[in-house]
């Protein structure tokens, strides 16, 4: 990201991903909240681009923008009606909400301090190949995620059928 449009390109990006990720959280029509959420995994999948790592950018368009707000979006259609609004918060969870909010900030901001300093100790890594990533993604040995992977594709399918459930009791 070293000409001008590079780092124009980066802020705008980033600009409508922070507008849509506050969008997402303050509307109260359920569905636009799922499409600002899915604008902004876009624009987290465009930045993978831009840095290069077309695996990772390829990897969150198909798991969480195509996969997870697809689930959600289904979810919500068989356990309300579309335009139904969000209740209103109450000031006891908006306080709550950014007392949690400002805390995540500032964890957010001393994580990325402490990492900035860091960053110079840490020993370079080599590349690795699409198979190397393949075998630590699906592969049953130590440092490897096939069981994450499976643990979380029973939890969605879990999420599932408690959204039929919810939906065939109205």
């Amino acid at each position: 990201m070293n000409s001008v449009g590079s780092i124009i390109m980066y802020v705008i990006i980033t600009l409508v991903m922070v507008i849509c990720s506050v969008l997402a959280v303050t509307t109260r029509k359920i569905l636009r909240a799922a499409t600002y959420l899915l604008f902004t995994l876009f624009g987290a999948a465009a930045l993978y681009f831009m840095l290069g790592y077309e695996f990772l950018g390829a990897v969150q368009i198909a798991v969480y923008a195509g996969g997870i707000v697809v689930l959600f979006v289904f979810a919500v259609l068989l356990t309300s009606r579309p335009g139904d609004n969000s209740e209103k918060l109450t000031s006891k969870s908006r306080f709550l909400g950014l007392v949690a909010a400002l805390a995540m900030l500032g964890w957010t901001g001393y994580s990325l301090f402490a990492r900035s300093i860091n960053y110079a100790k840490l020993p370079a890594m080599d590349p690795q190949t699409m198979d190397e990533v393949g075998e630590t993604l699906m592969g049953s040995g130590i440092d490897q995620y096939l069981l994450p992977f499976e643990a979380v594709s029973v939890l969605l399918l879990a999420c599932i059928i408690g959204g039929v459930a919810i939906a065939r009791k109205r």
